[in-house]
């Protein structure tokens, strides 16, 4: 029994996921949408009428020293985000009830989707793959490809697991840089590698446009600056995927029509 996984912390991530879970009805995605709800938001009756299972999650139970050392303040203090900016709506703590998939022994596996992800391109395949399975970090360069991106990845629910986990995590003066991300790649050195497509993030749109295809997307991850914002602060670069995120949210389908990514700069 399989099904695909997705966190929601506040009202902005259950808008997210909503998309998401549309898009993979409209991908005719084989499995069902498991919601962990760190606590009670706006949006999780919607996420249900779509179908979604809701599981309360409780963060996990972690030590004051590491609750402080990664608070919004000290973790953007100690490990600035440079390249782009996370919306104030959150918090890098709630990154961490991601690992409460791993307590789902219900599912012989899941495919974990961060709810600012859509699908546009069937991925029931990825069910196939073993744990740990994730794409790489790709945004910028090919310097990208030694690290793992949490937003999409394949995993082996188990209590087990889930134990040793928060043994390895909350150790003394513990310090992740990227929260979840940075650990679940120590906690599995030998990850397998997915390809870019199931995890494709926006930045590559206009820093990589020559592997924006498509017709081999799968996923578009939307790091960084969510497409629900307001005020998105990079609108005149990531308009045409704001756009389709949009339509999927509101229509459940792509846009008619995807536009050709800008020119490589010379």
């Amino acid at each position: 029994m399989f099904s695909y996984v997705t966190l929601v912390t506040n009202e902005d991530y259950a808008l997210g996921a909503l998309a998401l879970a549309r898009s993979l009805a409209m991908t005719n995605a084989a499995w069902p949408l498991t919601v962990l709800a760190v606590r009670e938001a706006p949006g999780l009756d919607a996420l249900a009428a779509a179908g979604c299972r809701i599981v309360q999650a409780d963060p996990p139970p972690l030590s004051a020293g590491f609750r402080q050392r990664h608070s919004r303040q000290s973790q953007h203090a100690r490990a600035p985000f440079t390249k782009g900016n996370k919306p104030a709506f959150h918090d890098p703590l709630d990154n961490f009830a991601k690992l409460r998939l791993w307590q789902l022994e219900e599912f012989d596996r899941v495919v974990f989707l961060d709810a600012d992800a859509i699908v546009i391109h069937n991925i029931d395949r990825l069910f196939g793959y073993p744990e740990f399975a994730a794409a790489p970090n790709l945004y910028e360069s090919l310097a990208d490809f030694h690290r793992l991106n949490s937003g999409v990845f394949v995993a082996q629910p188990s209590r087990r697991t889930f134990d040793a986990m928060l043994q390895a995590l909350d150790q003394p003066d513990a310090f992740w840089p990227r929260t979840d991300q940075t650990f679940l790649q120590t906690y599995f050195p030998d990850w397998h590698g997915l390809p870019y497509i199931y995890n494709t993030l926006q930045y590559v749109w206009f820093n990589l446009p020559q592997l924006w295809k498509w017709d081999a997307i799968r996923v578009i991850h939307y790091q960084y600056e969510k497409p629900w914002e307001e005020n998105h602060p990079k609108r005149e670069q990531l308009g045409p995927l704001i756009e389709t995120w949009r339509h999927v949210y509101e229509h459940g389908t792509l846009p008619p029509h995807l536009p050709s990514p800008p020119e490589p700069s010379p």
